[in-house]
């Protein structure tokens, strides 16, 4: 199986990119990060399988080797970044919040990605707490 390292990874995009060690980028998709694992930083040792995508490589079945050491026991994450990031959920939240009142509901996608969104935000509060 390829490896290669993340190149960088928004959760709420929900996809970034692997720098793979041939030196191609491969998309990466949060649907395809392991059980439980709801974001990587940039520098994570995956591997991966690839499968040929709409706009090229495509990462399935990742697996995370190494994770880079955490700057994060040493500092904590940019306030004005995490409360920027709490503020577009909250938005987010209020307009599915709407959607539900007129009885549409997510779509089983909208649903995943919310929830994956929602456990980043709160791991990354708890790992700064």
């Amino acid at each position: 199986m390829p490896t290669g390292k993340v190149k960088w990874f928004s959760l709420e995009k929900g996809f970034g990119f692997i720098e793979s060690d041939e030196g191609e980028d491969v998309y990466l998709a949060a649907t395809a990060l392991p059980e439980g694992v709801t974001t990587v930083k940039p520098g994570t040792k995956l591997e991966f399988g690839v499968a040929d995508g709409r706009r090229g490589p495509q990462a399935l079945s990742v697996r995370v080797i190494e994770a880079p050491t955490s700057l994060a026991a040493s500092s904590r994450a940019a306030t004005d970044d995490l409360a920027s990031i709490i503020e577009d959920s909250i938005k987010i939240l209020d307009r599915v919040g709407n959607n539900i009142r007129r009885g549409k509901y997510p779509t089983t996608v909208e649903a995943q990605r919310l929830g994956k969104v929602l456990r980043g935000i709160a791991q990354q509060i708890e790992d700064n707490a």
